[in-house]
């Protein structure tokens, strides 16, 4: 069985990779919207490729605060931090339990 528990690691391990460049991607994101980066640069497209359609969601159910202070990042920063300590955790826990 140590093949099921090696793979249920290394599962655990690379969603927590990809949920760790998730958050990067939102982060740098927020700090585009800071200064005006050229919307046709590959690399700004390719950001907002990744990130809008989890922030659209949120955009829809969270109102603006203070004028147009947008929250949607931070929340959906929260929410992979919540996937990083929930969802992974629980996934190396059951694979050091498994027989």
């Amino acid at each position: 069985m140590f093949v099921a528990r090696n793979l249920v690691g290394a599962l655990a391990t690379i969603i927590d990779y990809a949920l760790w460049a998730y958050m990067w991607a939102f982060i740098l994101r927020a700090v585009l919207s800071w200064v005006s980066p050229d919307p046709y640069n590959p690399i700004v497209r390719g950001l907002y490729a990744v990130t809008e359609p989890v922030l659209s969601r949120l955009r829809r159910k969270l109102p603006l605060f203070a004028g147009s202070i947008d929250f949607a990042p931070m929340v959906a920063i929260l929410g992979i931090i919540f996937l990083q300590r929930f969802v992974v955790r629980t996934l190396f826990d059951l694979a050091l339990r498994m027989p």
